[in-house]
C-alpha cells in the first residue's frame, strides 16, 4: 500500500513538473541558479569571512592568527592615525552638501528658458564621463608640478605668477590640500547630480507652473513649494550617494597626493593596512566600520526624507 502511494505521489509530481506551473518554476530556478551561486561564492561567503577576520589578528595568508575580540575595533577609534582619516572625511562630507546645493541650483536655472541650455548641460556633464585617473592627473598638474615644495610650478601657479602673485603650495599646505582635493571631486561628480535633478524637475507637470504663475508666485516660491517637494525622493537618493562617496573616497586623493600631507582617507588607510602592512584582521574591522557608517547615514537620511502619508 505504501509503495502504491509513493508511486502515485511520484507520478503526480512528474505531471506537475511537465505542466505549465511546474515548467515556470523550474525555468525560473534554473535562471536564478547561476546568479545565486555567484552571489554566495563572491559576496555572501567573503562577507561572512570578513566579519570573522575582524575579530582576529592575522596576516594575508592566514598562516598564523589569534583571536583578539574587539581589540581591532578599539584601535580604530583610539589610534590617532585612523581618527585622522575620519577628520579628512569631514572635508568631503561638507563638499558633498555644497555639490548638491550647486547642482540643484544649476539644474533649476537650466530648466528655465535660457539660450544654449543643452550646450551647458553637455559641458557640465562631460567631466563625469571622463576616467577618474585622467581627472586626477589633470588636477595634479593643475595645482602643482613636482613635490610642491622644491618645485611649485603648475597651471594655477603659472596664472597667479602671470598677474604678479606668488606661487602657492596647493598640495603641500595642510590647510589647503584637502580643500583642493574636494574641489577636484566636486568638479568630477557634479555633472551627474545636475542631470539627475534636471530629469526630476522636467517630470513635474507644466500645469502646476502655469497655476503658480497665475497666483503670482516668484522664482523662490516656485522652487520651494513646487520643485523641491516634487523632487524630494531624488534629492534623498543623491544625498545617500554623496554621503556614501564622502566616507569612501579613494581615487582622487590616492592618485593626486598618494594619501600624503594629511590627505589619507579611510579607504586608503584600509587598503594600506591590508596590503602594505598585511594586517588583514584590522583591515576587515575597518571595512565593517565603513559599512556600519554607511548604513547609519542611510537610515538617518531615510528618516529625514520620509514621505508624509
Amino acid at each position: 500500500m505504501a509503495e502504491v502511494t509513493a508511486a502515485k505521489k511520484k507520478r503526480s509530481l512528474m505531471q506537475w513538473l511537465k505542466g505549465y506551473t511546474g515548467q515556470k518554476y523550474t525555468t525560473t530556478l534554473l535562471f536564478l541558479l547561476i546568479p545565486l551561486v555567484l552571489l554566495i561564492l563572491f559576496t555572501v561567503i567573503p562577507a561572512i569571512n570578513m566579519g570573522i577576520y575582524s575579530f582576529q589578528k592575522r596576516d594575508q595568508l592566514g598562516v598564523s592568527w589569534e583571536w583578539v575580540g574587539l581589540d581591532n575595533y578599539k584601535r580604530i577609534f583610539t589610534d590617532g592615525a585612523y581618527l585622522q582619516t575620519f577628520a579628512n572625511s569631514i572635508y568631503y562630507l561638507i563638499g558633498s552638501f555644497v555639490q548638491q546645493a550647486f547642482a540643484l541650483l544649476i539644474a533649476t536655472v537650466l530648466c528655465s528658458k535660457i539660450k544654449f541650455a543643452n550646450v551647458f548641460k553637455g559641458v557640465l556633464f562631460f567631466p563625469y564621463m571622463m576616467n577618474g585617473v585622467a581627472v586626477s592627473l589633470i588636477f595634479r598638474r593643475f595645482f602643482q608640478k613636482g613635490d610642491g615644495i622644491t618645485n611649485t610650478e603648475g597651471t594655477l601657479n603659472s596664472i597667479i605668477m602671470l598677474f604678479g602673485g606668488d606661487p602657492v603650495r596647493w598640495l603641500s599646505e595642510p590647510n589647503l590640500v584637502n580643500v583642493c582635493l574636494v574641489f577636484a571631486s566636486i568638479w568630477r561628480y557634479i555633472g551627474f547630480d545636475i542631470i539627475m535633478y534636471i530629469g526630476a524637475i522636467q517630470s513635474i507637470s507644466p500645469d502646476i507652473y502655469e497655476a503658480a504663475d497665475l497666483d503670482g508666485a516668484n522664482a523662490w516660491q516656485r522652487f520651494w513649494y513646487i520643485i523641491f517637494p516634487n523632487i524630494r525622493p531624488i534629492v534623498g537618493l543623491q544625498l545617500i550617494l554623496a554621503i556614501k562617496g564622502a566616507v569612501s573616497v579613494f581615487e582622487i586623493p590616492y592618485i593626486i597626493t598618494e594619501g600624503k600631507n594629511g590627505t589619507s582617507t579611510f579607504v586608503i588607510k584600509t587598503i594600506e593596512t591590508a596590503f602594505k602592512y598585511q594586517k588583514v584582521g584590522l583591515a576587515s574591522a575597518m571595512a565593517i566600520v565603513l559599512l556600519a557608517i554607511i548604513l547609519i547615514v542611510t537610515a538617518i537620511q531615510k528618516a529625514f526624507f520620509k514621505e508624509d502619508k
